[in-house]
């Protein structure tokens, strides 16, 4: 039998998820309304997250996140969360296609590489955990940097210089503007030898349940060999990976239903294998 939900839980994680910046302040309605829960059942949940210190209460009965998610978000390793989120995801993608796989984040103005997959057949790259390249040259990077708000990515195509990698490297800031659009509008980014001469990558978003880019995730495969049809194959494997790791780590309460379901049947169907009296 599946462990029942503690629905007040549930409830009060969703009036939090309605906040949409940490800046603005909303009443207790609109976020009931955003929640679409009861306003007099939201009211009682605010005030009790007020009373936590998850929520502050300012003039004229607005809220907006208080200081005990902050103390909380310090205690998550969130490159370490996702990592093991996706160590099977990747791995199996990584198996079944033959390529190397890396999953970031953007640190500091950096691509931090947080997970990498590889076989011995795929395409060698000389990356490693930890290990940090500028977001301007890469597929990684181009995904990270086009989720950004404008005034942060106006902000870093100004600073700095753009170096060239490769002779296909962007340098040009109005033409890496230009390419950034075109990775916001049709949901991946290229680097066709723009970091390296001898590789090729393809990258998508991983976003969480609300939809905010939390990382990137890319594949890695010769440039002879990226032809338009591998090319097509890659990238859509790859925004399957993206979006069940986005499923896997940022779960919804339905999803953690569907999960905790599967998770039941699969025992159920175990013990009935091991209680059947054999023939």
């Amino acid at each position: 039998m599946a462990t029942p939900r503690n629905h007040s839980v549930l409830k009060a994680f969703t009036m939090l998820k309605s906040f949409r910046h940490p800046e603005e302040w909303v009443t207790s309605s609109e976020l009931s309304r955003r929640a679409k829960l009861p306003e007099a059942s939201g009211y009682r949940l605010i005030q009790t997250l007020e009373e936590i210190g998850a929520v502050v209460r300012g003039e004229r009965g607005r809220y907006r996140p208080g200081l005990l998610l902050m103390s909380l978000s310090q205690n998550v390793a969130v490159d370490d969360c996702l990592r093991e989120a996706a160590r099977e995801i990747m791995s199996d993608m990584s198996q079944r296609l033959k390529v190397t796989m890396h999953l970031g984040r953007l640190e500091g103005g950096m691509v931090t590489y947080i997970a990498k997959f590889s076989t011995p057949e795929s395409c060698l790259t000389h990356t490693r955990l930890g290990a940090q390249l500028e977001p301007y040259s890469s597929g990684l990077g181009k995904v990270l940097l086009s989720s950004l708000p404008q005034s942060e990515l106006d902000n870093f195509i100004l600073e700095g210089e753009l170096v060239a990698l490769t002779p296909h490297t962007i340098t040009d800031r109005a033409a890496l503007m230009t390419e950034l659009e075109n990775v916001r509008r049709n949901g991946y980014a290229l680097d066709d030898r723009e970091s390296r001469m001898d590789i090729s990558c393809i990258a998508v978003p991983v976003q969480d349940g609300e939809g905010r880019t939390v990382a990137s995730m890319s594949v890695t495969e010769r440039p002879e060999n990226m032809t338009p049809p591998r090319q097509t194959e890659l990238r859509e494997a790859l925004l399957e990976a993206a979006a069940a790791l986005g499923r896997k780590a940022f779960p919804t309460g339905s999803t953690l239903m569907a999960r905790r379901a599967l998770q039941s049947r699969k025992k159920e169907a175990k013990d009935n294998v091991a209680t059947s009296p054999a023939e």
